[in-house]
């Protein structure tokens, strides 16, 4: 490539800024982070103050607190040298013209030839921030808009302006995507691009009709989240996320850039969401960051914590109820999204028409901005899926409903689709995508009047294009190619049951004799929750100790199998990795995992003990390499296991999984999920290639009674100081007993088997406690640990 980032510069240290510049360092690029000289002491106190807020934040910015030694802080007096040794360089100041041309002109003197500038700004036009500077300099030069937070926010949109190389545009693009995981959206240069002028244009429809039609706003939270295939923030705890001014700003920002979009200023300048707005900015409550916003934390009478909502006619907050429906009791458990919203739309009380309103109105709107912001439905569908978490784009939602039969009831109830719509129906064209199996493989062009092919997104596996080698109620086998095969889970959450454990077993059988490598890996969610709470504890109930005893082992059988497999084993974990799952995924041959992955050994919060080989390969990985050095002792190295299991821990990252040893420093990590099973098979091949072996048995060093003895006292000084309860005291008990190998008098070095057998004593006798069957049964009815 003629391009390569090495380093990089941010200007500007505000919340956007640092969490761009923390990003930066999630994908390993070092990074500058500058803002103005204070005028008085430190000079770099303002972006120190700046950084110090991105690291406080929750959730955090950086995948793992090391990973701070990227950054560098810096000041624009005595740093500016930074930016001519970067490689790109990103603008993040103040939303002001003038100020940012003033910037551009230092850059442009600054930089060096092969510098990529780009600037964050969410409403200015980006060929406005570059007029004025040199040709090579506007060669270089686009528009890199991140949504915050930009660690978990997928969207990337990139403008380029007439003037930026091509070859600048494809390079960015790829960087995005491959190296900060993102999802990247090319973007014309119209105002607020495309994520946030479909938000505003229907967000401020939507405070309108909510006001004008006297809904509460916990009644609209209830509506607009999964039930609409949105995120849980729905509306108004999302507007609280943003923060109510920031929401005024970019609003007001964009109506005068729009006076030809009549849709849109009909609402962004309706009196009474504005009046509403402008009300609570002046008593400064501002969403989450004043605590005070549509939602402020309170007690309830029991105590508890409880998050009252405001009252949009008193303005003062109020106790939480529970809205219900009858066309929301008739929709929540109906699979698929399409086939719920049919049901909220063929309905008639007061949820169903604000679902009916938003719906139809959102279609009205994505519709009426093409083809200004874009030629196809594709980038406003990408858009809300990876910039707002929706489950589809509206275009993807009115091929679901079905668009000549949608148009009709959109006009009925007054919001009328755009004319080109009108025009591809007349034309013979019924849905803005062509599919193949499923998959869209061409969109409507509204310019062209035509389907355009998509082009096939590179470096991605999909499991529904590979063969199915066996296939049973909880996972499949299938084949990927090249010789490697790939075990997909796919029950709830991915638990762990005896047809997942089943498919493993002969997932390993044939892996012996029709495949060269194995691939373990899924496209959910979550990776896997861990083992089947539901089957344990009815088995334990029901005294069914063979059952349970040989579901253990099989457990055990199969990652002792993987560790020692003479072909190689990628396990690809993402998302959610607990339990059993974490003890899958350390018993690879080599790990690629998805950045976002959070995984830990969690089984002591429902009253048990990791027992897959979990707990020995703490041992193994965290105790062992200590006990190799000549007269070390293991306390330390054993503390550190026993406090990572004792307390549930779970990796926030799989970077910060690999400060707890769960991942080691072979393994790799993958920034976007997307490419996470390509990766994981890419890394099959190569172990292949590079003639992988398997390694050698390894004992694990059982430090005996006197380590036992220290680790319960810990344990004790816990329970006395109110930190875990009795019955935590007493799993924690268990625990230390097998992680010393029991009673030894003196320190050794034991088989593996040794130490599964006991794991398998441990979790038999607890699965018999009733405390441990109540932690289980809260778990899988509440969704909540049980502190009993």
């Amino acid at each position: 490539m003629a391009y390569k980032i090495y380093k990089a510069t941010v200007i500007g240290a505000g919340t956007m800024g640092a969490a761009i510049a923390a990003h930066l360092a999630n994908a390993g690029t070092p990074v500058t982070l500058l803002d103005v000289a204070a005028q008085e002491g430190d000079k770099n106190k303002i972006v120190k103050d700046g950084w110090d807020r991105c690291l406080k934040t929750k959730p955090a910015n950086l995948m793992s607190d090391e990973l701070k030694t990227l950054v560098t802080l810096g000041n624009l007096d005595d740093d500016f040298d930074a930016v001519s040794k970067a490689d790109w360089i990103i603008e993040v100041i103040v939303e002001n013209l003038a100020v940012k041309r003033e910037l551009m002109a230092r850059i442009d003197e600054a930089r060096k030839p092969t510098a990529i500038v780009s600037t964050n700004t969410s409403g200015i036009p980006i060929h406005d921030i570059a007029d004025g500077r040199s040709q090579a300099f506007k060669k270089h030069f686009l528009g890199t808009h991140f949504f915050n937070p930009p660690r978990y926010l997928k969207l990337l949109e990139v403008i380029p302006t007439k003037d930026t190389d091509k070859q600048v545009v494809e390079f960015i693009s790829w960087f995005g995507e491959r190296r900060l995981g993102k999802g990247v959206v090319i973007c014309k240069d119209t105002p607020n691009f495309i994520g946030n002028r479909i938000a505003f244009g229907t967000g401020a429809f939507a405070l309108d009709y909510i006001l004008k039609n006297g809904y509460a706003v916990e009644e609209v939270d209830a509506l607009t989240g999964p039930l609409m295939g949105r995120p849980k923030t729905a509306t108004f705890r999302l507007i609280d996320l943003v923060g109510i001014d920031v929401w005024d700003h970019v609003g007001r920002n964009l109506a005068p850039l729009i006076p030809h979009d009549k849709l849109g200023q009909e609402y962004l300048k309706s009196e009474a969401p504005n009046k509403l707005i402008a009300t609570l900015i002046e008593r400064k409550w501002l969403g989450n960051k004043t605590k005070i916003g549509f939602y402020k934390e309170a007690r309830g009478e029991d105590g508890k914590k409880e998050f009252w909502s405001l009252d949009l006619k008193t303005l003062e907050h109020v106790a939480p109820t529970k809205p219900r429906f009858d066309s929301v009791k008739a929709a929540k458990d109906v699979e698929g999204l399409g086939d719920r919203l049919k049901v909220m739309l063929e309905a008639d009380d007061k949820a169903a028409q604000l679902v009916k309103a938003l719906t139809y109105q959102s279609f009205q709107y994505a519709s009426s901005i093409i083809p200004e912001v874009a030629d196809t439905a594709k980038p406003i569908d990408d858009a809300i899926r990876w910039g707002f978490q929706h489950e589809a784009g509206p275009f993807e939602i009115w091929d679901m409903l079905g668009v000549r039969e949608t148009v009709k009831k959109m006009k009925e109830a007054g919001y009328p689709a755009a004319k080109w719509v009108n025009a591809m129906l007349k034309n013979g064209v019924t849905s803005f995508y062509q599919y193949k199996n499923g998959e869209k493989i061409a969109a409507y062009d509204a310019v062209k009047s035509k389907y355009v092919k998509l082009k096939k997104p590179e470096g991605i596996v999909l499991l529904k294009d590979t063969k199915i080698v066996s296939q049973n109620s909880g996972a499949t086998l299938r084949d990927m190619g090249d010789g490697v095969a790939c075990l997909e889970f796919h029950t709830k959450m991915n638990a762990l049951d005896d047809d997942v454990m089943n498919m493993a077993v002969e997932a390993l059988q044939r892996l012996e004799t029709d495949f060269d490598g194995l691939v373990v890996g899924n496209e959910g969610e979550n990776f896997s929750a861990g083992a089947n709470l539901f089957m344990m504890v009815v088995g334990a109930q029901q005294g069914m100790w063979d059952m349970l005893d040989g579901a253990v082992r099989k457990l055990q059988n199969i990652n002792m199998q993987m560790r020692y497999s003479p072909k190689p084993i990628v396990v690809a974990p993402a998302g959610l990795t607990l339990g059993g799952g974490c003890e899958i995924t350390m018993h690879a041959s080599r790990v690629v995992a998805a950045a976002e992955t959070y995984i830990g050994l969690v089984e002591l919060g429902v009253g048990v003990i990791p027992a897959g080989a979990g707990t020995k390969e703490m041992l193994r990985r965290i105790v062992n390499p200590v006990m190799r050095i000549e007269n070390a002792e293991p306390l330390a190295a054993l503390q550190k296991a026993f406090l990572q299991m004792g307390q549930a821990k779970v990796a926030t990252s799989a970077e910060e999984a690999r400060g707890m040893n769960i991942l080691l420093p072979a393994d790799r990590i993958v920034m976007n999920r997307s490419h996470l099973l390509a990766e994981a098979k890419n890394e099959v091949l190569h172990m292949i290639a590079a003639g992988y072996k398997p390694p050698a048995p390894e004992l694990i060093y059982a430090a005996g009674r006197d380590a036992l003895a220290a680790l319960r006292i810990g344990a004790w000084m816990f329970k006395e100081g109110h930190y875990i309860t009795q019955y935590d005291h007493h799993v924690a008990g268990k625990l230390a007993y097998m992680m010393c190998g029991g009673e030894l008098t003196r320190g050794q070095w034991v088989s593996e088997q040794y130490i599964l057998d006991l794991e398998r004593e441990a979790i038999l006798s607890l699965f018999g406690e009733e405390k441990t069957q109540a932690r289980m049964w809260s778990i899988l009815q509440t969704g909540k640990p049980l502190r009993n």
